[in-house]
């Protein structure tokens, strides 16, 4: 703020000054969160360019929680360039405005391809990942705007939240046809992640091969989507490589390679992995990584150990640590781990009855009906009522979300009539075989 006084005393001893020497000033107040000041050198300012304008406008939207200054003064400029839009568009991504997103890149004279990373981005802020792959689409068919780096990584990482494995095949090719693959490792990184998310590990490690200068992100990327598919060993080997090469790990390559463990069994390795945290990076481990050395060690059976494990750990336990704990309580019959388990699990989610049906179970076959009758009645006292299940289905049109119930879907009926049709198709061709066959006898 010193040195925001020392402009302010030259600013003032200035004999002439021109926008630049008010633009400077007034963005000095806004790097220093000062919107007041700011605000009063604008009113003051004799002349005004679109810089000016523009400076003032996105000092409200990156200051925070000010969209309703922007747009006021937005509405205001005599002369907006596209920057202006893109800014004022940008703000209400950044809010999670989605619809007001909407509306301003529906009014925008001409856009650029930071016009419609804006709206994808809205999207994404918003969760409606399903319109991020419209918008792209509607962008490639539509405009003349070629996407950069930062289109095609938000697309093909809402790909793989999504699972839409043939949407994001067509954003590699898109990817491939500018050149992005040879040069861009956030593309590559992107689409390492998208493959992996969409059950395509080989096509992974495919393209995780093909990248000359790899960065930390592409080592955790591969070496947990190898994890999470199964492939512990080969992680492992990545992880080893990975440190050969003086990468670095971080927490997030750590969940991988605990992941890893966890899916081979290797408790002693874990557990090794997870004090070199401490001792060899100085990482703090997280939830997650807790919540896999948990895993592992309950996997195992080493069910008191577990606890302690629990007991030690630098973070608070989670609901998903507990039902992990209450799981393998059912497998080894070990009812007083369940009941601790189920204990803090109440706490934490009072209203899910799936926990007391797990202990319930318990109960049941070890021959102690009166405590499972008991907590079945608990479960009832809960009045939750499970929330129905949902899926994303790709098409060619692009994706279709449907409802474990059915009854939220618009075309139900027809398609309830579809599903009768093939399943009076597939018993015709069973009686068809079964003739066959007993033809050929």
């Amino acid at each position: 703020m010193g040195v925001l006084a020392s402009a302010n005393k030259v600013f003032c001893e200035m004999a002439e000054r021109n926008v630049v020497t008010w633009t400077s000033m007034i963005n000095g107040y806004i790097l220093n969160k000062d919107l007041v000041s700011a605000r009063r050198f604008f009113d003051l300012s004799p002349e005004r360019d679109t810089v000016l304008w523009n400076t003032m406008v996105a000092g409200y939207i990156q200051t925070g929680n000010m969209m309703e200054e922007a747009r006021s003064l937005f509405d205001l400029m005599p002369c907006k360039d596209i920057m202006s839009w893109n800014t004022v568009l940008e703000g209400y991504a950044n809010s999670g405005d989605v619809e007001a997103c909407e509306r301003v890149f529906e009014e925008m004279p001409e856009r650029n391809v930071f016009s419609w990373n804006g709206l994808i981005k809205g999207y994404t802020q918003s969760g409606r990942l399903d319109k991020v792959l419209g918008c792209f689409k509607r962008m490639v068919d539509e405009d003349k705007v070629v996407p950069n780096d930062a289109t095609l990584t938000s697309v093909l990482s809402a790909c793989a939240k999504l699972g839409a494995y043939e949407f994001g095949k067509r954003v590699h090719k898109h990817g491939e046809g500018l050149g992005y693959d040879k040069v861009n490792v956030n593309f590559m990184n992107a689409l390492v992640d998208m493959y992996a998310k969409c059950g395509a590990i080989e096509m992974a490690m495919e393209v995780f091969n093909t990248i000359k200068r790899r960065d930390l992100i592409s080592w955790n990327t591969v070496i947990n989507g190898l994890a999470s598919h199964g492939h512990g060993t080969e992680a492992l080997v990545l992880f080893r490589e990975m440190r050969t090469c003086g990468v670095r790990p971080d927490k997030i390559t750590f969940v991988g390679v605990l992941c890893a463990c966890r899916h081979m069994g290797l408790v002693e390795d874990g557990l090794a992995y997870y004090n070199s945290m401490f001792t060899d990076y100085s990482i703090t481990p997280q939830i997650e990584h807790c919540g896999c050395m948990v895993d592992l060690l309950s996997r195992a059976g080493l069910l008191t150990q577990a606890v302690e494990f629990i007991n030690k750990m630098p973070v608070e336990a989670d609901a998903v640590i507990w039902a992990t704990l209450l799981g393998a309580s059912k497998v080894y019959k070990k009812v007083e781990v369940g009941e601790l388990a189920l204990g803090e699990l109440v706490k934490l989610e009072p209203r899910n009855p799936a926990n007391f049906v797990m202990l319930s179970n318990i109960y049941g076959d070890l021959g102690r009906f009166d405590d499972a009758a008991r907590l079945k009645v608990a479960m009832r006292d809960t009045g939750y009522k499970k929330e129905a299940g949902v899926s994303w289905i790709e098409t060619d049109d692009g994706l279709v979300k449907f409802y474990s119930s059915g009854e939220k879907h618009r075309r139900t009926e027809e398609l309830q009539r579809i599903l009768r049709e093939l399943r009076n198709f597939s018993i015709l061709l069973d009686d068809e075989e079964e003739e066959l066959q007993e033809h050929l006898i």
